[in-house]
């Protein structure tokens, strides 16, 4: 038995299904004691989050099997999901019967969660920086994916009572605001000058194969998610962006060059550096570094340093530095530390 791979769901079925998918905890926890299921594993690309990735692929193939024993389980996929037994032996037996299909999702498919409501804890950020610069911004998004998340100023947030962002949005994206209060966000929302996207493996939501990866990535229990996905896609297709496929962080300095230099340059990307090798989370920094020596520049950014949202802005080429905090992965909840930049 593969005890890393056994300990690496083991791990997710504590740390990440804890709390938010029982279902997931207790497919991991049968898992990491499966060898066969461990060995079909071992074919995963490299770099990526194999719990993840199995747990998409099967439901990628179970979204295409109308009349699979398993889909009784699943609440992304039947009103009234089987609770009265282990859905483990059904889940083993899709596995294994599905096994070179698997495999080949394994080996080609990423786990590219794009996850639209962490523009919740962005749009914030976005209007601290444009009330601090007074420019308008260009936008190039690392990891892109889809590009959900560059639309940021076409979707609608609560953080309680009162509505702010772009109100007649179809898309509401809701969190809870914790250990902070946040600024004051009713002057409106900062003009947009250009918005790119840029990714190893661009997600096209206009093609229906893509689309379906993406929402099976989404974990069962999660109802609001796969909403929020159906409604941001559909503004998607609306308004598409610029969405290059490639590696970010070599394009960087000739995706900036394309941009206006009377804005300011943001730069940001979530929930992607973790999956960057050490030494390119070194040279993505210091490629934003020497564009803010020529230009005004904002870099946001978590899972480089720790799992804090961080900003660095960098403005007539002095660097200030400010830590937003700790975020929900999925965007339901983010910290907002008060207080002013932080100079450096």
């Amino acid at each position: 038995m593969n005890s890393q791979l056994s300990q690496a769901f083991k791990q997710f079925a504590i740390e990440q299904c804890e709390g938010s998918s029982p279902f997931y905890k207790a497919l991991s926890l049968n898992i990491a004691e499966d060898s066969e299921l461990l060995q079909i594993c071992q074919d995963a690309r490299e770099g990526q989050p194999v719990p993840n990735l199995l747990f998409g692929a099967v439901q990628y193939l179970l979204m295409k099997e109308p009349h699979h024993v398993l889909r009784a389980f699943y609440p992304s996929l039947t009103e009234k999901p089987e609770t009265g037994q282990s859905p483990f032996p059904a889940f083993k037996e899709f596995v294994l019967t599905h096994h070179e299909q698997i495999r080949d999702l394994l080996k080609t498919r990423r786990v590219q969660t794009n996850e639209v409501r962490r523009c919740a804890y962005l749009y914030p950020v976005f209007v601290s920086l444009y009330r601090e610069v007074k420019k308008p911004l260009s936008l190039i998004e690392i990891g892109t994916s889809a590009g959900l998340q560059l639309l940021w100023d076409q979707y609608a947030y609560s953080y309680g009572e009162a509505l702010y962002g772009n109100q007649a949005s179809m898309l509401t994206l809701s969190a809870e605001v914790r250990n902070g209060r946040l600024p004051d966000l009713s002057a409106g929302i900062p003009p947009v000058k250009s918005r790119i996207g840029v990714d190893l493996n661009i997600s096209d939501l206009t093609n229906e194969d893509d689309r379906l990866w993406l929402k099976a990535l989404i974990w069962p229990e999660h109802h609001d998610r796969r909403r929020n996905f159906d409604q941001s896609s559909v503004i998607l297709r609306e308004n598409p962006p610029q969405l290059i496929e490639g590696n970010g962080v070599d394009l960087l300095p000739e995706l900036a060059n394309q941009t206006e230099q009377d804005t300011l340059l943001c730069v940001f990307h979530t929930h992607v550096a973790n999956q960057m090798p050490a030494h390119v989370r070194e040279d993505l920094m210091e490629k934003v570094e020497a564009l803010g020596d020529m230009r005004d520049t904002a870099h946001m950014f978590n899972n480089i340093t720790d799992g804090k949202l961080r900003v660095d802005l960098y403005v007539d080429g002095r660097c200030k530095r400010y830590v937003v905090g700790e975020t929900d992965g999925h965007g339901r909840w983010f910290e907002w530390r008060e207080g002013k930049w932080q100079g450096s």
